[in-house]
């Protein structure tokens, strides 16, 4: 009886951690003022696509959809305007052969569809590619030198 019981209270509270994680398209104007520098100090030369905000570990961060010389750079600024990821689309072949290598083992079989270069507070800590096998969508990691991630990023 008591596991039964615990089984909904289990599903609601991931329900809740998984619409906690969902992203939310916001407008430029509702970003705070801090915020709104670091954006305008960080998309010199850029289209600006939108903004979005979430709750990422607990603390509230925004992100700035932007495109650069026709390739994606996604920004995420923490509440208190600290610049803290930049994902940065790259080409496949422009990365060092041991990141290709590593991404192609990471993908296995799955088709490699895009590649981001993902930087914190300055530091590039890993590229990030997109892939698809069939219909379904994933995501690979490896370090910034190809190596395997102790977790990810």
């Amino acid at each position: 009886m008591k596991r039964t019981c615990l089984i909904p209270l289990v599903l609601s509270a991931f329900t809740a951690l998984t619409l906690t994680a969902q992203e939310h398209k916001i407008a430029r104007s509702a970003l705070p003022p801090v915020v709104e520098k670091t954006v305008q100090a960080n998309t010199q030369g850029a289209t600006v696509k939108g903004f979005a905000t979430e709750i990422e570990a607990g603390k509230k961060v925004f992100e700035a959809e932007t495109i650069v010389n026709g390739h994606t750079r996604d920004l995420q600024i923490a509440f208190n305007g600290t610049l803290n990821e930049i994902e940065e689309e790259v080409a496949l072949e422009s990365l060092p052969p041991a990141v290709q290598k590593g991404l192609a083992a990471k993908a296995a079989t799955a088709k490699i569809t895009k590649v981001e270069s993902l930087t914190k507070h300055d530091k590039l800590v890993a590229y990030e590619a997109t892939t698809l096998k069939g219909t379904k969508k994933g995501e690979v990691q490896v370090g910034p030198n190809g190596e395997t991630l102790k977790h990810a990023e």
